[in-house]
């Protein structure tokens, strides 16, 4: 047998090999109909694609709601084992719930990546391949420092997630980067129930404005939130002398800023979580490659007037 022969014997072989291999990969995350998570969801399915021609799949787990975070989250970790996952994509959300759940992905073999919560520390401590994802503390102390800087030195920060770790060190970066630049920072704790209800939250900040008449920032840890937030300062009348800062975007939020009832938001670009935690575990498993750049970050970056319309061509060109 010629040299020429044996080689192509042995690619073959490979390719074979190679096509009988298939990554189930399981992606915990948000609602799906949680505007932020929707795009987290998109990157990873985006990415899946590819698994999927490969003869794998990508399955998104979400909870019901956000009443209960860490222990729902932790049951669907479990649940992505139990169902055979060959590699597992999860935000650490709340460790003391959680890591007990991540431990056991590791424990069972299963490549894991965190993303979205946690950093790299998390990764580090649970013996995950990457940590992708925002430093939370960082993109929090991006908004104090931005409105501190702008002139707006007392703030508070909307907390609807009392409990998750990412949430927590939103509002203490925040406050820190309100302190380290002359000003005050404080939170405003509501009740997990509260999340993604307009309503309250609304009802909330405008209480809270006219019990403390010097907040002139304010910082919201979502989309969602932080249009509540808007609506509730209109309704204590501070519109103009309150101003927002909040975390990911969507049209609206794009809108606010450019009609100046908004001052930035932390973009933190969950597209891109998604998307790269899934193609990194789908050729870890396909091919055993690693990322030697084990913290992956996708933020923070500051949106505001000087860079809106450049975001708004990035989304209606669907990079954004």
């Amino acid at each position: 047998m010629t040299m020429m022969k044996t080689l192509m014997i042995a690619t073959t072989t490979a390719l074979m090999a190679t096509s009988a291999m298939a990554a189930d990969i399981f992606v915990v995350g948000g609602k799906p109909d949680d505007p932020f998570w929707s795009r987290v969801k998109m990157g990873a399915e985006d990415a899946g694609k590819v698994a999927e021609a490969q003869g794998g799949s990508v399955t998104w787990l979400g909870p019901q709601n956000y009443d209960n975070l860490g222990p729902d989250a932790a049951e669907l970790i479990r649940q992505a084992i139990d169902q055979g996952a060959d590699a597992i994509v999860g935000p650490n959300w709340v460790p003391e719930a959680m890591d007990s759940a991540f431990e056991a992905v590791v424990a069972a073999g299963i490549p894991l990546v965190i993303y979205n919560a946690g950093g790299i520390e998390a990764a580090d401590r649970l013996g995950a391949l990457n940590y992708v994802g925002a430093v939370d503390y960082k993109s929090g102390y991006a908004g104090g420092e931005y409105l501190a800087k702008a002139g707006h030195t007392n703030g508070a920060c909307v907390n609807t997630l009392p409990g998750a770790a990412n949430i927590e060190a939103f509002c203490s970066g925040f406050n820190d980067g309100l302190a380290e630049n002359g000003g005050t920072g404080s939170v405003l704790q509501l009740p997990a129930t509260a999340f993604g209800d307009s309503t309250a939250v609304a009802q909330a900040v405008r209480a809270h404005l006219l019990q403390n008449p010097d907040i002139t920032a304010m910082f919201a840890i979502g989309d969602q939130d932080s249009n509540a937030t808007i609506s509730g300062i209109q309704q204590a009348g501070k519109t103009g002398s309150v101003h927002v800062c909040g975390m990911n975007f969507n049209d609206s939020i794009l809108a606010n800023i450019k009609a100046g009832t908004q001052a930035c938001a932390i973009d933190q670009q969950g597209y891109q979580q998604g998307f790269f935690a899934v193609s990194i575990l789908n050729n870890h498993v396909m091919y055993g490659t690693t990322i030697p750049t084990r913290e992956i970050l996708t933020g923070p970056g500051v949106i505001d007037a000087s860079n809106v319309d450049l975001v708004i061509a990035g989304v209606e060109a669907g990079a954004r």
